[in-house]
């Protein structure tokens, strides 16, 4: 099962989006990058306010998350982690933005 998840940065008050099949390892890998180059070493530590399952299918998730990116807004993310827990909430928009951009 692939997951869209949401990091914060308390320190920097930013967020990140992103899609994996392992929740937990990505949070570890943002949190101890191999190298320092990438985005989201600019921002540690980071913590997880949100993930939920999206399919098993990688593209789907990948079309989702591009989705949720494309919104560029903080107050649409911050719905997002408010209805964490709200399965019926996630599952009816995983399956509109799929329909959308299908």
């Amino acid at each position: 099962m692939f997951y869209i998840y949401i990091l914060y940065s308390p320190g920097y008050d930013h967020y990140y989006i992103g899609h994996t099949d392992d929740v937990m390892r990505r949070l570890n890998e943002h949190n101890h990058p191999e190298v320092n180059t990438k985005f989201t070493s600019k921002y540690l530590p980071w913590e997880m306010r949100l993930s939920f399952p999206v399919s098993t299918e990688r593209g789907e998730a990948i079309r989702i998350e591009r989705f949720i990116k494309n919104q560029k807004s903080r107050s649409f993310l911050e719905r997002l982690i408010s209805e964490e827990g709200n399965k019926d909430y996630f599952n009816t928009l995983v399956k509109d933005v799929l329909k959308k951009t299908g």
